[in-house]
């Protein structure tokens, strides 16, 4: 088994482009803790000859849990799994929650990689996002956190209406100065049911432009490049040795057991997700019951989960593995497929692994949608 997913449903404020669950109340915290961890008891016996190497806290706001919240939490793993030596333990925070006073408890805890959600140094940017920090607490919090944390990520958001190269460029290089390691770095998208998505239906927000976010993604690329930081995963940069290993786990097909409302989990031949319903998840595990709906996936289901997260990565696609693994006609219709996109330079086959070339990257999923199979037979 690679990792454990625990889910923190929970959000100071509701940032105007997610569609990620959570809820604002922040009154069921305590009740939600200890449900996660009677959930981890009811579902042991699913990895019990697995060796967990990754525990991640996302979200939602994990950093809105307290020290001792986190800790027990940690405690429950370890006492219903097999822990690897020296896992991988990542928390999402947000800088607000990042005071001096939280960052050395974290830092003398289990917790050893950061993931911070900036998104941007510029207030404008924050506000239209209606992130809970602003820019000071940002950096604030980075200056403080690089102190004590060795391995830490930083999120940023591109292709934002109004968003001038010069200022990406200027996010870019805020966030080289704090010398971290891993930047994970997503184009703004308007979701359905969002904040975001009536804003910009009212009037209120232009519309983000794919050929501004394309440029983005680019300008992203090559300067990151140039600063040592390795472009393993379409959304994904780090400097060697500190990729990170949970996310690497899940695009490489690893298991992993995702905990708490709307997790999802996956064991290499079928994958369940949890309802994403707090109430009702608190109320289902009350009377020990999980509450999650599961799929067998099938031969063809495999193939294209395979597509989409091998396209995404350095190390893309094997032919070898398609033609050991799916057989002779999935080999040759992959090969049918990718041929427009090798003939225009956007997938590339060496050494019998097929990847996206530098221009193909940015148009990776939607490469992968061609190249799934919807019926061979």
């Amino acid at each position: 088994m690679s990792g454990i997913y625990i889910h923190i449903p929970f959000c100071k404020q509701a940032c105007h482009y997610c569609d990620f669950h959570f809820s604002t109340s922040m009154k069921r915290k305590e009740e939600m803790v200890l449900a996660l961890a009677k959930e981890m008891q009811m579902r042991k016996n699913e990895v019990q000859d697995d060796v967990v190497e990754t525990i991640y806290f996302g979200g939602g706001t994990p950093s809105v849990l307290t020290i001792k919240e986190i800790q027990f939490l940690i405690d429950s793993v370890y006492h219903n799994f097999k822990v690897a030596e020296n896992p991988e333990i990542t928390l999402e925070a947000n800088p607000d929650d990042l005071s001096d006073e939280k960052i050395i408890e974290l830092a003398n805890s289990p917790i050893n990689r950061l993931s911070i959600g900036v998104q941007s140094f510029f207030e404008d940017d924050l506000k239209m996002m209606n992130r809970a920090h602003n820019s000071a607490e940002a950096k604030k919090s980075l200056a403080k956190a690089t102190e004590y944390f060795d391995n830490i990520s930083i999120d940023l958001i591109y292709g934002m209406p109004g968003m001038s190269n010069e200022k990406w460029k200027a996010n870019i290089q805020n966030t080289l100065d704090f010398g971290v390691p891993h930047i994970s770095s997503y184009a703004l998208t308007v979701e359905p049911k969002t904040a975001l998505k009536k804003l910009i239906e009212t009037g209120k927000v232009a519309e983000p432009k794919d050929d501004i976010a394309q440029e983005h993604f680019q300008i992203l690329v090559d300067i990151l490049q140039e600063n040592g930081f390795i472009h393993y995963e379409l959304s994904n940069f780090g400097k060697e040795n500190y990729y990170s290993k949970n996310n690497s786990a899940y695009w490489l097909g690893k298991k992993y057991l995702g905990i708490g409302p709307s997790a999802h989990s996956y064991d290499g031949v079928s994958r369940s997700w949890n309802i994403a319903n707090n109430i009702v998840y608190l109320k289902s595990i009350e009377e020990n019951k999980l509450p999650s709906e599961k799929e067998i996936l099938t031969e063809e289901d495999r193939y294209n989960e395979y597509i989409m997260t091998g396209l995404r990565t350095i190390w893309g696609i094997s032919l070898d593995r398609i033609q050991t693994e799916f057989g002779a006609k999935y080999l040759n219709y992959l090969l049918k497929q990718s041929e427009k996109f090798l003939s225009d330079d956007l997938l590339s086959i060496e050494n019998n692994v097929l990847k996206t070339t530098k221009k193909g990257k940015f148009l990776a999923d939607g490469i992968a949608s061609d190249l799934f199979l919807i019926n061979l037979n």
